[in-house]
């Protein structure tokens, strides 16, 4: 299958309220080309620096939202805000806060989704629930940042069920911080979703889902 084929068939069952980020961490910008051509306008990186390289190699692709999906260090936080639309993985208070600093500095404004851990996962960053409701009225006061919503990446690990039960749980949690009115969310986004689970976190009220193998084929080493 063609990357324009993948495409399609992905899109055929995808609702509108659903939006495609292709990830193309390792990928060639060949390849991301292709995917450009088959209506891709959303790109997802993980490295500040590979990303700020394919960025200059696309220059021309002037309507490419760019999203970081990885973790972010903090020294390299001024270039991702540089670079960058969306960021879907600030795992922290602390680099909320930095962040929100930064984006001080910067001429538009930064939408970034809050990374929680719905079960314990020691390979993964992010809240529990417990300490993102903890820290709630501090990250209502970074003004700078327009936070979108939540993003969650289940522990590997789980049967399809457990994938869900995660999926659900994230969407009820954003649910519940909406009703409250702690934060600034006129179009809560959830992202959740990848090439493996991305059917069961839209039934869950994905609003982002992020595939990369199931458009891209397995990732160059």
């Amino acid at each position: 299958m063609t990357i324009a084929e993948r495409v399609t068939q992905i899109r055929q069952n995808l609702p509108d309220t659903v939006k495609l980020i292709a990830v193309s961490k390792q990928v060639p910008v060949e390849a991301m080309r292709l995917a450009y051509a088959a209506g891709i306008r959303d790109f997802g990186e993980s490295r500040v620096q590979e990303a700020h390289s394919k960025q200059l190699q696309l220059v021309d692709l002037t309507d490419i939202t760019w999203h970081f999906i990885g973790r972010l260090q903090s020294n390299k936080a001024k270039k991702a805000i540089e670079l960058f639309q969306w960021i879907h993985s600030v795992d922290s208070l602390k680099l909320a806060q930095q962040l929100d600093k930064l984006a001080a500095e910067n001429p538009r404004q930064l939408q970034v989704c809050l990374q929680v851990k719905i079960e314990s996962d020691p390979q993964k960053t992010g809240w529990t629930v417990p300490q993102l409701w903890a820290d709630l009225p501090d990250l209502a006061c970074c003004k700078n940042l327009l936070i979108g919503g939540l993003m969650t990446i289940p522990p590997v690990g789980l049967d399809e069920s457990q994938v869900k039960s995660v999926f659900d749980r994230t969407s009820a949690l954003l649910t519940e911080i909406k009703s409250k009115n702690w934060l600034n969310l006129p179009q809560p986004q959830l992202s959740m979703g990848m090439s493996e689970d991305y059917k069961s976190a839209i039934a869950s009220g994905a609003t982002m889902i992020r595939l990369g193998r199931i458009l891209f084929g397995e990732r160059l080493q």
